[in-house]
């Protein structure tokens, strides 16, 4: 992994990225997807029931999701997305905490490399500090919850913890600057409707107490106040899969909604921090088709934060936060921000 190349004898400070991961070849799609739908984080059934489903489910998906990974090379970019906001951010962490030997791993949850195989090999080097962080801003028990979890069972080394920066003010500028670039670039496109699409989760998350369809809102609000020229904006939730419900609306159904209103739509992948397939193909292919077909007059996406340097900067300001409070796990800032409606607010559970 990426280090300072600071001196043996330097104070040792672990970072950890974590991540959902993805397929890294055609023959890695059917275990990870498997792997993802194992989770009872995922799938709340019972032990040998959700086995059988992930099995199940990972089984039919298989060849459709090898279609779509193939347009992407054969596997996903997220890993090697990730592995650039390493580069990116070491640098920074490097000038801020002089006197300290730093080192960041990629942690995913459903791939390689896997959060307990990192967890060891974090340990094996015994840093003084470890501080977890996500590259999902918004907390959900579905990911980021999950990721701890995972983290702790392999009793991976923890002095501090991020559960989430939703309306932390580098991470809300970055977005708002890529949304106001990709406009303008496109030819500022008149009478947008800006679109916020987030991943979803079906509806019984949310009703057992689930923050995140609380902090999207946060984060889309804290974004549209730094963009008065889209005084239209909507959020929306995309990759609905299995028959239950989902919260709404969806994005396929605010494209439509676009159309039928006569509006151009900007369409930002607000709880995306990598592209991978949710972004390269779900909207760069399949909404976009779908905003064509509804006769959405302009439709431009805006890229993931990526390695964009104000996102970098986020992070590097998130690091730099935590480690001047006591340890622990907290949102960045170190406060709770989530109301008493969100009783799995991780803040809420130490509290508790």
């Amino acid at each position: 992994m990426t280090e300072s190349g600071l001196s043996q004898t330097s104070e040792k400070t672990a970072i950890v990225l974590f991540n959902l991961g993805g397929p890294d070849g055609p023959d890695a799609v059917r275990p990870f997807l498997r792997n993802l739908f194992r989770d009872p984080a995922i799938i709340g059934a019972p032990g040998l029931v959700r086995e059988g489903l992930a099995w199940l489910i990972s089984t039919l998906r298989a060849k459709s999701a090898r279609l779509n990974y193939a347009k992407m090379g054969g596997g996903s970019p997220l890993v090697p997305e990730t592995l650039k906001q390493v580069d990116a951010l070491l640098p920074l962490l490097s000038d801020r905490l002089p006197g300290q030997e730093i080192r960041i791993w990629p942690a995913m949850r459903y791939w390689h490399p896997f959060i307990e195989d990192v967890a060891g090999e974090v340990a094996d080097w015994g840093p003084d500090r470890t501080i977890l962080l996500p590259l999902y801003p918004h907390f959900s028990t579905t990911t980021t919850g999950s990721s701890l979890r995972a983290w702790r069972k392999a009793k991976g080394p923890e002095t501090h913890a991020v559960c989430c920066y939703p309306i932390e003010p580098g991470f809300i500028a970055a977005h708002a600057d890529l949304i106001r670039t990709s406009w303008r670039e496109a030819g500022k496109p008149e009478n947008t409707r800006l679109l916020f699409s987030a991943h979803g989760l079906p509806e019984k998350v949310i009703a057992a107490g689930d923050p995140y369809q609380w902090q999207i809102e946060q984060t889309a609000r804290a974004v549209a106040a730094l963009l008065p020229e889209f005084p239209d904006w909507q959020v929306c939730y995309q990759s609905r899969v299995g028959p239950l419900k989902w919260i709404g609306p969806s994005t396929d159904d605010a494209v439509r909604q676009a159309g039928s209103d006569g509006k151009a739509i900007l369409l930002t992948p607000i709880a995306f921090v990598s592209e991978h397939i949710e972004t390269l193909v779900e909207l760069d292919e399949e909404y976009a088709e779908l905003a064509e077909a509804s006769g959405v007059t302009s439709y431009t996406r805006v890229p993931a934060l990526g390695t964009s340097p104000g996102f970098i900067q986020a992070l590097a300001n998130i690091v730099s936060e935590t480690l001047s409070r006591t340890g622990g796990l907290a949102p960045a800032g170190g406060k709770r921000m989530c109301p008493k409606s969100c009783p799995a607010c991780p803040c809420a559970l130490n509290e508790a």
